[in-house]
């Protein structure tokens, strides 16, 4: 799984636009939102949706590895404790959403230590 990130989304529009490309292309949407201009999106295949997307003249697409977790949702503190354990490890998180299964996804700048799934 990867993470997309595509800047300067302002409108429904917009989205509507992103959404139908990567749809044509095959690229299913796993979880993921757009906040303040910018829109992530969990993907199976990075390439293929930066590609479509590309080709498609939409340029400021990035492609990013992420970190899947479980997370107890329903345990006060879960979200609090994983992340202060990320920091304790040195990770540099950039963004953090939920996908389609309540996993956590963590994306991460590339200068972080590498992360293993916390205990």
């Amino acid at each position: 799984m990867k993470d997309i990130c595509i800047r300067d989304i302002r409108t429904a529009h917009d989205l509507a636009r992103i959404s139908s490309i990567l749809g044509a292309a095959g690229v299913g949407l796993e979880g993921g939102g757009m906040w303040e201009g910018v829109a992530r999106y969990l993907v199976h295949d990075g390439s293929a949706a930066r590609a479509a997307l590309l080709a498609a003249g939409i340029a400021h697409v990035d492609v990013n590895n992420v970190l899947l977790l479980e997370l107890d949702v329903d345990e006060p503190g879960a979200l609090g404790r994983l992340m202060a354990e990320l920091a304790a490890d040195g990770a540099d998180l950039v963004a953090q959403y939920s996908d389609h299964e309540n996993r956590k996804v963590l994306v991460m700048r590339d200068s972080s230590p590498s992360i293993a799934a916390p205990s």
